[in-house]
């Protein structure tokens, strides 16, 4: 079995030049430091738009399954094409705090200039564009008019529309298409720039023997193209508001659970028509990723529903999901494909076993292998108990970073972990690089690691804290942090532990 190593850092958190990380010279920069590093896998966040405001920019509540986030497009590469001046690039003001990206400042000046780009474009007359149209109708008409009627009635959601464009019934949309002509074909214009340039950066990295791991949130947002278009896939009411909404019981994430706000699914029509949806959705982000990463797993086993409104989990409960009749007619309609089973949270025997039967490989968190409530050395997140069949982090997106675990825990916890690692030696500064070890020696077949882990930072620059809703998804690397000698290091421990990618290797020497 091959063991492999990655690096997890969102697209938005790379040291680009104008306020968030985008497909530019930046990321490219990134795969060579992989390539580097010995690394096999990039792991990204969901590419998906978010929007500015209530949502707080959260990749997992996104106006759109199939649609990818416009901040990304490098603004340079537009600059070389002759669409907008670097003068104007550099005049735009998208916040002055390195290592931050200003959202409402993004919000305000970014579109703008990728609007002017569109304007100088002549796209109608490019052939590659063509071809994007027609092959990518059958989401991009509807997410196209939906951003630009989100525009033009000035609301937050589509729930606040006039009845007609709000049912989504036939001679509205069309009224609407011809009304918002240009507004719409601006959107279909982004959705193009992120597709090529995107196309680009992947094929890139799969040259350099790169895997790219995607991210497939399990729910849509409520506000999203998905839920207004197919209004009959989705827990709706005849108003088409939700009945139930998603989110989890309390855990180590929240003390008193978490409400989420997104529509559930009528598991009952998606297994009726062949889960069409479904299947176009992930065979569609099989053309983006090279591996998936399902977010909540364990959703397609048991899901928690919560009625619509409520404030507290506390008034959920457990229903069935689809289970092993999703991901056999997923492997009939699209063949045997590479996927991580995102399976935290409460955990049950049927959980467990529809992971097994399933085949795919589930996660495992270092921190979690040290929950006060469960301090015995049979817990399933001691590196000791893992199977191959697994990727350990030491911490994903939602957690704290290693630095800022460790440091938060209380003497007696401390001073477990450190007889777990059989090191009293190390200073608490530098005790990280012996959790990387500890992980990177595991049985897992793949073992991702956080930038932020590998850089040893605290938690100022922790990502995301769940349950919250204001601060997070801010984070990003200066450009002077990914040096030569952490480079080295990174390489060092992935060639002790039997990670190396061999393959660029064995392309380097051919």
């Amino acid at each position: 079995m091959n063991r492999t190593a990655g690096v997890l850092l969102p697209i938005s958190s790379l040291p680009s030049k104008h306020g968030i990380g985008c497909f530019d010279t930046a990321a490219y920069d990134f795969v060579d430091f992989l390539v580097g590093a010995g690394q096999t896998h990039w792991q990204i966040l969901p590419l998906s738009p978010t929007s500015y405001g209530k949502s707080d920019n959260s990749p997992y509540q996104s106006y759109s399954a199939f649609a990818g986030n416009p901040y990304f497009i490098s603004l340079d590469a537009l600059v070389e094409e002759g669409t907008l001046t670097a003068e104007e690039v550099e005049k735009a003001d998208f916040g002055k705090k390195p290592g931050f990206v200003n959202y409402k400042k993004l919000h305000e000046n970014r579109l703008k200039l990728l609007r002017k780009a569109y304007e100088r474009s002549n796209i109608a007359s490019n052939a590659a564009y063509q071809d994007f149209l027609q092959n990518n109708e059958w989401w991009l008409s509807d997410y196209a008019l939906f951003m630009a009627l989100l525009d033009f009635f000035g609301t937050e959601t589509w729930m606040e529309w006039p009845e007609d464009i709000r049912q989504h019934w036939g001679f509205a949309v069309e009224h609407y298409h011809k009304e918002l002509y240009f507004e719409v074909e601006f959107q279909k214009f982004l959705q193009f720039k992120v597709s090529q340039q995107w196309g680009k950066l992947k094929a890139y990295a799969n040259s350099k023997n790169i895997q790219i791991v995607g991210d497939i949130p399990i729910y849509v947002s409520v506000n999203s193209t998905d839920v207004w278009a197919h209004p009959e896939l989705f827990q709706l009411d005849e108003y088409r508001v939700p009945t139930a909404t998603a989110g989890c019981p309390p855990d180590s994430f929240a003390a008193d659970g978490q409400v989420w706000w997104n529509p559930l699914y009528r598991w009952d029509v998606h297994r009726a028509n062949g889960f069409d949806w479904w299947c176009s959705r992930m065979w569609y982000m099989f053309q983006m990723y090279d591996v998936v990463r399902i977010d909540h797993f364990r959703a397609f086993d048991e899901y928690f529903s919560i009625p619509y409104g409520s404030k507290s989990a506390a008034d959920g409960h457990w229903e069935k999901g689809p289970g092993m009749d999703f991901f056999r007619t997923l492997e009939w309609r699209l063949g045997k494909k590479q996927v991580v089973a995102e399976d935290l949270g409460t955990m049950t025997e049927t959980v467990r076993q529809l992971v097994k039967e399933s085949g795919f490989p589930n996660m495992k968190v270092f921190q979690f292998g040290f929950d006060p409530a469960d301090t015995g050395f049979g817990n399933d997140y001691l590196v000791h108990n893992y199977g191959e069949n697994c990727v350990v982090y030491t911490g994903t997106h939602d957690n704290e970073t290693i630095v800022g675990w460790f440091s938060g825990l209380n003497d007696e916890m401390r001073e477990l972990v450190r007889n777990y690692l059989c090191d009293h030696a190390t200073e608490d500064q530098n005790l990280y690089k012996s959790f990387l070890a500890a992980v990177m020696r595991s049985p897992a077949k793949m073992c991702i690691i956080p930038i932020q882990d590998h850089l040893g930072l605290d938690n100022r620059s922790r990502l995301n804290v769940p349950g919250t809703d204001v601060g997070n998804w801010t984070w990003r690397l200066k450009s002077n942090q990914l040096t030569a000698k952490l480079q080295k290091e990174i390489l060092d421990t992935t060639l002790r532990f039997g990670r190396f990618n061999w393959a660029n290797d064995r392309k380097e020497n051919a």
